[in-house]
């Protein structure tokens, strides 16, 4: 019951929260114009998603309002989770921030009954080591490391202004990609500790280091 009455409890602007069912969800996702929010864990995430999905832990409160506060009002949000309950009041909670948000009435489970596809991070995939990733390093004078993932909120909001510092800077600068839903062990001993996290080395030393949002006016000082 009380599930049922976090689905059609009213947001503060006076709105019912809306809810999809798995063939209504899959239909409205497949358009471009649209954001869609994982808000179970991290490992949770790994073990199968929705592709295309964003990830913000709704247990880690922290996580998650700094995750989303990076989303666009200007387009819906379709929400899930394993069962539809997280979803349900994190969709509340953003409902009241001023989202239009859309969850998915019985989650993933429900999801995945219905034969609908997942994509998940293969445990098997092997890390990279230290000893490599110092190698990387020496590919050239200067070197930037991006620790990101393709569903962490903050990084999406990054990548354009990534692509014009490298196209600003040419090969006078080498970008290398770390998947931070993969490289933990990685991050643990470099203490990266949230994504995103840039790191400027200066012929294998780092240099410069940032957590969140770079503008391309702080990248393109780190060089000068």
């Amino acid at each position: 019951m009380g599930f049922l009455m976090t689905l059609i409890s009213c947001s503060s602007n006076g709105q019912k929260n809306k809810v999809a069912s798995t063939e209504e969800f899959e239909k409205a996702i497949a358009s471009k114009n649209i954001q869609l929010l994982d808000v179970r864990t991290a490992d949770e995430y790994k073990t199968g998603h929705i592709k295309n999905s964003l990830q913000a832990n709704w247990l880690n409160k922290a996580e998650f309002e700094d995750r989303t506060s990076h989303l666009d009002k200007n387009k819906p949000v379709y929400i899930y989770c394993l069962s539809g309950g997280r979803s349900a009041a994190a969709a509340a909670y953003l409902s009241e921030k001023g989202y239009d948000v859309t969850n998915l009435t019985g989650g993933i489970t429900a999801w995945k009954q219905g034969s609908k596809p997942v994509e998940g991070v293969d445990p098997n995939t092997p890390q990279t080591t230290q000893a490599s990733y110092e190698g990387q390093l020496r590919s050239n004078e200067l070197v930037l490391v991006d620790f990101g993932a393709d569903w962490c909120p903050p990084c999406k909001r990054m990548e354009p202004i990534i692509a014009d510092f490298m196209k600003q800077q040419g090969s006078k600068v080498t970008l290398i990609k770390m998947d931070g839903g993969i490289e933990t062990e990685l991050m643990k001993s470099l203490k990266v500790e949230a994504l995103p996290t840039f790191i400027l080395y200066k012929n294998g030393v780092e240099n410069k280091r940032k957590q969140g949002l770079v503008t391309l006016e702080e990248f393109t000082s780190w060089i000068q």
